[in-house]
């Protein structure tokens, strides 16, 4: 007589459905991941910046240094209610990150490598690339995610430009900003510092 023999080991192949089911909730998964990174960078995300390319000096702007940003703050100069309105907000913020008798003593214009976070002056009449009446504050790269995220959830009904500052202010200002509220128009033709690290003193123009 021919004896069968059949293993009697534990591992067991898994089902073909089953495989099939994982493999379908994995690919899920990773389409709903690509698409929720895809929706966090946005014209209204201070993080959208963070994915410049960075590198060191070169003459070429393409992969420019970021050394430092600026918030604006657009406002209404003919308008004494909404001036008013736009002076308590940066009032709020120098309160808020104790900027008190913290004046910017730097050129607009300047990306000023290393320099602490300051408030510049009131433009109250449309100035430089502006449109409109405007103030803005100096921000140190480690200081952009906590000074910006402040700014986006108590602007009110106010527009708000960030860009960072490589020197390259055409495309800092143009290529490389994000609003948020209305997207005001930027007189770049006024701009001729436009290499990486190109300070106002080697240029007459600057913002």
């Amino acid at each position: 007589a021919v004896v069968s023999t059949q293993s009697t080991g534990n591992s067991r192949s898994k089902p073909p459905i089953l495989v099939s089911y994982l493999t379908m909730i994995s690919v899920i998964l990773s389409t709903l991941l690509v698409a929720c990174i895809n929706a966090h960078y946005h014209i209204h995300d201070w993080n959208s910046m963070n994915s410049l390319p960075v590198g060191g000096k070169n003459e070429s702007c393409d992969y420019a240094e970021i050394y430092s940003y600026h918030i604006h703050v657009l406002f209404w100069q003919n308008s004494p209610t909404h001036t008013a309105g736009a002076l308590e907000l940066r009032n709020r913020f120098i309160e808020r990150f104790e900027l008190y008798n913290m004046n910017c003593t730097i050129d607009a214009g300047d990306p000023a490598p290393g320099h602490e976070m300051c408030v510049f002056e009131v433009d109250w009449q449309p100035a430089g690339p502006f449109t409109t009446a405007q103030y803005s504050f100096f921000i140190p790269p480690k200081q952009l995610q906590e000074t910006s995220a402040w700014m986006l959830q108590h602007r009110g009904i106010y527009d708000v430009y960030i860009h960072p500052n490589t020197g390259c202010e055409t495309n800092d200002h143009t290529e490389w900003y994000t609003f948020s509220g209305a997207k005001w128009p930027i007189d770049a033709s006024i701009f001729t510092c436009n290499y990486p690290g190109c300070r106002p003193a080697l240029s007459d123009s600057g913002y």
